[in-house]
């Protein structure tokens, strides 16, 4: 046990240190504030501060326990919203094969992110299973649809399962000549999409008057997007002790992923709207379901990964 704990990284136990402070803080104030006034507003942020315990406890499962753990949790995750997205989307009962078939490449993906296997990883999902898809609805011999069927299942497979599995991924690219660990090049992307979101609906709720996607989202407004990117560049300059970053790389980055934030939320903001729906489940009280809280990470940690290993492989 003290093994296991000598080896995680003095930044992220002080980092996980302040997370859970920030989190005790505001659950206090919640119930106090729930047995001052009690209301619909003060149940809504207890079950969400409840829901955000979880996820603290989550991510520290990923970034301080043994790998073996991460992987499953973060596998369990994808298979979760992967079994969401195929349940909300509008498919045919002859798509069946090719779902088992997607729910199957779950452990086969995670097996080769947990191994590091590199060239696996990238042509797994994206060229063998996205081949093996098409060719099971074209065998099954229901044409009906079959070009819808074609164009979502792989988009979902690769949204819910490809795109997260690339967390896992930066693991691998810790190396003896790097002064900081994979854990906390993990911790420091988790912490800016999430604070990203934060900071991008506050902005937008003090400042916000001209909206991005009116037809999509009506939350999303360009003052929110620019003070959020501003203020995630910012929070990631003070968060480079984690990173080889220098401060500038750090800035950028964090306006990169932010901006890459905003693009997956806005992805999936435009998928429930096409499938008049709010929620994508409810797997996650007081956020709605898995994907509503993984949008914001599916296009902001491939590209947060591809750029690091950059970076790191031409240093």
């Amino acid at each position: 046990m003290s093994d296991w704990y000598s080896k995680i990284p003095h930044e992220l136990r002080i980092t996980f240190l302040l997370i859970f402070l920030v989190l005790s803080a505001c659950h206090l104030a919640i119930v106090f504030y729930q047995k001052v006034a009690k209301s619909d507003l003060s149940k809504e942020l207890l079950l969400r501060t409840h829901t955000w315990w979880k996820i603290a406890i989550g991510v520290f499962v990923v970034t301080a326990l043994p790998s073996i753990y991460g992987t499953v949790l973060v596998a369990f995750i994808s298979y979760s919203a992967l079994r969401e997205m195929l349940s909300i989307s509008p498919l045919r009962a002859s798509d069946r094969m090719a779902m088992v078939l997607c729910y199957l490449s779950v452990p086969v993906q995670f097996y080769i992110v947990h191994q590091g296997y590199y060239n696996s990883f990238l042509i797994f999902i994206p060229i063998i299973i996205f081949i093996g898809i098409p060719t099971i609805l074209v065998f099954v011999g229901n044409t009906k649809g079959i070009g819808r069927s074609m164009s979502l299942i792989p988009t979902i497979l690769i949204l819910t399962v490809f795109m997260p599995s690339h967390l896992l991924m930066i693991f691998h690219l810790e190396n003896p000549d790097l002064e900081v660990t994979g854990s906390m090049m993990v911790m420091f992307v988790i912490l800016l999409v999430a604070f990203n979101d934060i900071f991008q609906f506050t902005w937008g709720k003090l400042l916000g008057t001209k909206k991005i996607l009116p037809q999509i989202s009506t939350n999303k407004t360009w003052e929110g997007l620019i003070f959020g990117l501003i203020t995630t560049a910012s929070f990631a300059y003070f968060l480079k002790m984690l990173t080889t970053f220098t401060g500038y790389q750090a800035f950028f980055v964090g306006l990169l992923v932010g901006f890459c934030g905003f693009i997956g939320d806005a992805i999936l903001s435009a998928i429930k709207r096409d499938l008049k729906i709010k929620d994508t489940g409810s797997m996650v009280p007081g956020h709605g379901g898995i994907m509503d809280r993984l949008d914001s990470l599916i296009i902001a940690v491939p590209v947060y990964y591809h750029l690091l290993k950059y970076l790191i492989e031409n240093s």
